[in-house]
């Protein structure tokens, strides 16, 4: 059977490579060939800064050199840490030239948890900004010397090279890979706060890029601009950006966190026309657009969304798009969507009515699934057949079923195919656990399919918070920080829903306090729980912090082995 990506892989087989897919360096060696001199990746700093192609695969082949005659062998473990740059990415595709596995972290993460990552996983070498490796330096001075080579991305060091600036002796060829070599490790957090490291093959991730780029789903060409905005050390970013852009010849802006004025700045000037984000930046940027037309009177209001309504209808039943022009001048181009064409969204759910309204504003608004342990999507929105309830049709070479279905054909959805992980490294324990005895993987993820193969997703499996902004919470790690809290003697962190039509969650704390510990003073109860909130808030993240506290009365009901059963405390 031949697929929409074999026109693109025929010229080549038996030219760069002889497998059925191609490894990630045999990619840019195609893509550099057809399009030597078309922009690679740009950033805006705040002038306009661009490398093209051929510039790039020199920078690769200098770098994986460099690397090489340092001593990196097919197989050594590559960490990778810093912000969105050029140099990162620069730093993933030189890794993957020299035949090593890249292992990409954080750059959020602590210290602590960056060392212990690394060295949990065996890198030999470190990429890291500048920051990073002062704060590690700071840690444990003896630490960093352990590497075989530290080099910096982003930022000056006294201590260690610039990965840019590196000169190698001599310019070796990539190193010869096949598709069942491994590309990559990424770390995912796991319930108890112990992450778990996927292992990525590269045919997991390419079959991946090139199952997103069929042509039912991602319409994309060299004459795209996809922007890198959202954390490219996560699978959703690094593979549905950056490697689909070097796979098709597109060009890469690297944003620079979600700053709204700066990423208006990077869509604008970069001329976008593939934008990549999470339900809290659709839903801040549609807000900020409708909260304008508003402010424009009664009449303005019921005018423009008349004609979203028209535009809809057109655009859902006859492919046209009649009002686009009047909406870029009026309103996309205030968030820098003026030449944009897809909007897709991941990492979290997103309300149906949002999906709806960017569609009505002319854009192809297109929603997606997967899990980091699988390259990571399963799932999209094909452009010419969305479904606005659906998270996405199955990939073609996917296959998914719905383990142990309830009378609605609700069930655990699980998954095979050839862009899913290996397991996780060094961890056999969990990696029996992700497959079933027939070698399905289970997401862990509750659902259904329609009779097109369209996913639609009711809910986690277990107990996982999925907050706005795409994050995953556990809460478990929250509820072990209350451990050492005399006030209180049981916990449940659970989500609740604050804004009905969108289904994403904020933290809430189910608390019952010790009444031995407030026996004599039942009046301080309050004030002292929400003090414990306070201190517990100021050991997480922003998106994991506590924003909701409910103190019961009575109880809650236990297990026979202490453990809350949730599903019984009421809401």
């Amino acid at each position: 059977m031949n697929y929409s990506w074999d026109k693109y892989l025929d010229p080549y087989r038996g030219k760069y490579f002889d497998s059925y897919w191609p490894t990630l360096t045999q990619i840019f060696t195609m893509t550099v060939e057809k399009f030597p001199d078309r922009k690679c990746f740009t950033k805006f700093n705040p002038n306009r800064f661009s490398l093209t192609y051929k510039e790039v695969h020199q920078y690769l082949l200098n770098i994986s050199s460099y690397l090489r005659e340092h001593g990196l062998e097919k197989g050594d473990k590559v960490a990778i840490n810093g912000k969105n740059s050029i140099e990162w990415a620069i730093a993933y595709l030189s890794v993957n030239f020299a035949g090593g596995i890249v292992v990409p972290l954080d750059n959020q993460l602590t210290p602590k948890k960056v060392k212990q990552l690394s060295l949990y996983s065996d890198c030999k070498f470190f990429f890291a900004d500048k920051n990073i490796f002062d704060s590690l330096d700071t840690l444990d001075p003896d630490f960093l010397s352990t590497f075989s080579l530290c080099m910096t991305l982003q930022g000056k060091s006294d201590k260690f090279e610039s990965m840019m600036n590196c000169k190698a002796k001599k310019i070796l060829e990539p190193v010869k890979g096949n598709e069942d070599d491994v590309a990559a490790i990424l770390f995912t957090s796991g319930t108890t706060g112990n992450e778990k490291g996927a292992v990525l093959t590269q045919k997991n991730i390419v079959s991946d890029v090139y199952q997103a780029k069929d042509e039912q789903f991602l319409q994309l060409d060299e004459n795209d601009v996809l922007y890198a905005l959202l954390p490219l050390h996560h699978s959703y970013c690094c593979t549905a950006v950056l490697l689909v852009s070097i796979t098709f010849g597109s060009e890469c802006v690297f944003g620079h966190g979600i700053v709204v004025s700066r990423m208006v700045n990077d869509l604008t000037r970069g001329e976008v026309t593939v934008f990549m984000g999470i339900p809290l930046l659709y839903n801040k940027l549609l807000s900020g657009m409708m909260k304008e037309v508003k402010k424009k009177g009664f009449v303005t209001n019921t005018v423009v969304h008349t004609l979203m309504a028209i535009n809809g209808f057109f655009k859902k039943y006859f492919k046209l798009n009649p009002f686009r022009n009047f909406f870029n001048k009026k309103l996309l181009s205030k968030v820098g969507f003026a030449h944009n064409r897809i909007l897709i969204c991941g990492a979290g759910p997103l309300s149906p009515k949002v999906f709806k309204q960017y569609q009505q504003l002319g854009l192809d608004f297109i929603q997606g699934y997967g899990l980091t342990e699988t390259s990571p999507i399963l799932a999209l929105n094909p452009i010419s057949k969305f479904k606005i309830k659906s998270v996405g049709k199955i990939f073609e070479l996917v296959e998914a079923k719905i383990l142990n279905p309830d009378a609605s054909g609700v069930g655990e959805i699980a998954v095979k195919g050839p862009n899913i992980c290996q397991g996780y490294y060094k961890d056999e324990e969990n990696t029996e656990k992700l497959f079933d005895e027939d070698g399905w993987l289970k997401t862990g993820d509750l659902g259904y399919l329609d009779k097109e193969n369209y996913l639609y997703l009711k809910g986690r499996a277990k107990n996982i918070i999925v907050t706005e902004g795409g994050k995953n919470v556990y809460p478990e790690e929250i509820e072990d920080l209350f451990q050492l809290h005399p006030q209180v003697d049981q916990i449940l962190v659970r989500g609740y829903q604050e804004k009905k039509d969108v289904p994403a969650e904020c933290i809430e704390a189910v608390i019952y306090p010790n009444q031995e510990y407030f026996k004599d003073k039942e009046d301080q109860i309050e004030k002292e729980m929400h003090e414990v909130i306070n201190l517990v808030n100021k050991e997480l993240s922003g998106y994991k912090k506590i924003g909701k506290v409910t103190i019961t009365k009575e109880p809650m009901v236990m297990t026979s082995t202490k453990k809350i059963k949730r599903n019984l405390v009421s809401n």
